[in-house]
Formats: C-alpha cells, sequence, structure tokens
C-alpha cells in the first residue's frame, strides 16, 4: 500500500468528497483523466496528491502507474481556523474556515 497525506487544505471537506467520490476504486491513470475534466477547485490538489503517491510508489517500491488504482480516498475535517465578520451595531458574526485532510491509499491491481 503506498499513502500520500494533504493536510489542512483550505477547501471545506463537504466540497473536497465531491472530487473523492469521482475517483474512489479508479486506476491511477484513469483518475487523472477523470479529474483533468472535473469541474471543481479541490482537483488541483487531489490530482496532485496521485502524482506524488505514484511517484512515491516508483521510487519506493519499483511500480508502474499502470498497474496501480485507488484503493481508498479518505477526507476527513482538519483544523477550523475562527474568524469574524463585523454585524450591525457594533457585534461580530463567527465565521468558521474549514479544512480538510485527505489520505490517498494506492494499491497493485490485483492479479488473475
Amino acid at each position: 500500500m503506498i499513502i500520500a497525506t494533504l493536510q489542512n487544505y483550505r477547501i471545506s471537506p463537504r466540497k473536497v468528497r465531491l472530487v473523492a467520490d469521482m475517483i474512489r476504486g479508479k486506476n491511477a491513470n484513469e483518475a487523472k483523466a477523470i479529474l483533468g475534466n472535473a469541474g471543481k477547485k479541490a482537483r488541483h490538489p487531489i490530482s496532485d496528491l496521485i502524482d506524488s503517491a505514484v511517484s512515491n510508489a516508483s521510487h519506493n517500491f519499483k511500480l508502474e502507474a499502470e498497474n496501480l488504482y485507488v484503493k481508498e480516498i479518505r477526507v476527513d475535517q482538519g483544523r477550523t481556523l475562527k474568524r469574524s465578520m463585523p454585524m450591525a451595531r457594533g457585534s461580530a458574526f463567527p465565521i468558521k474556515k474549514r479544512t480538510a485532510n485527505v489520505t490517498l491509499v494506492l494499491a497493485p491491481l490485483p492479479t488473475k
């Protein structure tokens, strides 16, 4: 298993999960092609994460990208940045800027 992680990415986990669901269970090259046509902002860092995991696999385990698939991709909530916005009569309204932690697990395709 080849693992790559992305910590505290400044997009809400709910938005990143939409992109993660598109590539779960797909071949690594097929997942890159899907992300190339996706219309979401989170596609760029997830695409970079797949590149990182594939290069980890080729460098550390001598595996090719054609033989890998996305075994697991998990999007968890990271730390929340707490900010406030001025409102009427001098009050403050809290704003939660959420972050996402993405964990990607690649595995070799099962042999038949």
